[in-house]
């Protein structure tokens, strides 16, 4: 293979790795959904915070509904997705997470911190029903917290404010998805500063 057919084939490759990617809000309408991101359920709208623009669910959907929100053009196998989040308010529940590799609302792997229950949680959800992997105890700060997920193959880290929490290992999703961001139930959630880093 000569010089100019490798210059083409490793171009080809770059073309089809989705670039890094943040997402802040800042240019979007506040009270308006954001571009890009396709309300799966609950009510997902931009907000003004005093940090700047977030997107926010805030539907008080009953006890047994997830909330989701996808990013329509994104799909991706190997991630590296992170974060920010602030609890609002909530009775039933608190906090929110991250989606990724989800074929729709009811399919996908999710990360959550829940405020009220001190604890972060890593789940799969197959045809609507949530299966628990595995959980540590977090003590929960008022302020924005950091939540991050790293899934290459079938090993999946979870990170929250930069210090590891979860390893587990599973196949259940293989495929590329897209990714989003979650809660449940009443929990009425801020999230900022999404980034995606396809690995």
């Amino acid at each position: 293979m000569n010089i100019s057919a490798i210059f083409v084939s490793l171009s080809c490759i770059l073309a089809l790795a989705v670039e890094p990617r943040t997402w802040t809000f800042e240019t979007d309408t506040v009270g308006q959904a954001a571009e890009g991101f396709s309300t799966e359920v609950g009510i997902w709208t931009v907000v003004k915070t005093k940090e700047g623009k977030a997107l926010a669910q805030t539907a008080k959907s009953p006890g047994t509904v997830f909330n989701v929100v996808l990013v329509d053009s994104v799909r991706v196998k190997n991630v590296d997705l992170s974060v920010k989040i602030k609890r609002v308010a909530g009775v039933d529940d608190q906090g929110g997470g991250l989606v990724w590799r989800a074929k729709d609302s009811k399919n996908y792997y999710v990360a959550r911190f829940n405020h009220l229950e001190d604890n972060l949680r890593l789940y799969k959800v197959v045809d609507g029903k949530r299966t628990m992997f595995l959980s540590a105890d977090v003590k929960h700060s008022d302020d924005w917290s950091t939540l991050r997920v790293i899934m290459q193959g079938d090993q999946i880290a979870c990170f929250l404010d930069g210090k590891k929490m979860l390893e587990f290992t599973d196949a259940t999703f293989p495929e590329p998805g897209k990714i989003g961001l979650w809660s449940k139930a009443d929990a009425q959630t801020w999230f900022a500063d999404l980034k995606l880093v396809e690995l």
